[in-house]
């Protein structure tokens, strides 16, 4: 064999080796490369539940609302419930929500602190539902934090959304005062107690803006909770503040109110979870 043929076989050899090494170093980037960046867990599994109670004439504007939010999750691939006024009763919604991933209500708020008199578990902090089966868009009746706490279980690392509420987000009722920022954020974490008690991470109160946004991130993204808030295309950024939560310790809330006394938007939870670990459930 010629010194030629040596010199080609030896450096066939140093570049079939070199070509494996360099195939063990892929597999190693790529593998690690998997655990850094999870495949996104998909929506398919998530129960999403919508309840509208009834507002009187708005009611009709508030399904409207709501169907397009079922009609969302439902395109990202979620299994959506919706228990509408005139028949959002209470046991009908409590039946519902058990085991929701995402529970989004929109109708009256009956928070606390209020011009009302005194606090009361239940009827305070929770939904406005119809009090009889069919009976029009006007028959309210408030389940207030400890029914809400005590009767419903829902998924691990579930989300709720209040939208459209008096009092959730800190907000006062329209045609009144705003309220004090002391007055807002009992407000906000008092709303907040009853969900988190019943196993939500997170409760959103969004009073005028719609949840599209919010719902899409929750599905679709893997932004934090509060980084969802904060990215929403109402954020302001220009008065937000968060404060530790006294009714929930070990729990923050993040306020963002776009003009002074207009506390129209909160979040109060675990502010650090992921929408991947919302949507794989634990």
């Amino acid at each position: 064999m010629s010194e030629h043929e040596h010199g080609a076989q030896r450096a066939s050899s140093n570049r079939s080796l070199r070509l494996t090494v360099l195939a063990i170093v892929a597999a190693l980037v790529a593998s690690l490369g998997t655990v850094a960046n999870p495949a996104p867990v998909s929506a398919a599994a998530i129960k999403v539940v919508i309840v509208v109670g009834p507002a009187g004439s708005r009611t009709g504007n508030y399904i409207d609302s709501a169907r397009r939010y079922a009609s969302q999750a439902r395109s990202y691939g979620a299994t959506v419930v919706e228990v509408f006024s005139p028949n959002a009763t209470w046991s009908r919604v409590k039946a519902a929500a058990q085991g929701a991933n995402l529970l989004i209500y929109l109708g009256h708020g009956n928070g606390f602190p209020s011009p009302y008199g005194s606090f009361s578990k239940y009827r305070r902090d929770g939904m406005g539902l119809n009090s009889t089966l069919g009976n029009g868009h006007y028959n309210v009746k408030y389940v207030g934090e400890y029914p809400i706490e005590q009767e419903i279980r829902l998924a691990a690392n579930a989300v709720v959304i209040l939208n459209r509420l008096c009092y959730a987000s800190g907000n006062s009722e329209w045609g009144t005062a705003n309220p004090t920022r002391e007055t807002a954020i009992k407000r906000v974490d008092n709303y907040g107690a009853g969900y988190l008690g019943a196993g939500a991470k997170a409760v959103y109160a969004e009073a005028t803006n719609s949840v599209a946004y919010t719902i899409k991130a929750l599905l679709k993204s893997d932004r934090t909770v509060e980084s969802i808030f904060m990215s929403h295309p109402s954020a302001s950024g220009a008065r937000d503040f968060t404060f530790d939560s006294v009714r929930t310790p070990g729990t923050r809330a993040h306020m963002d109110p776009p003009r002074e006394g207009k506390y129209w938007r909160s979040v109060i939870g675990d502010l650090s979870l992921s929408a991947s670990s919302f949507r794989a459930g634990g």
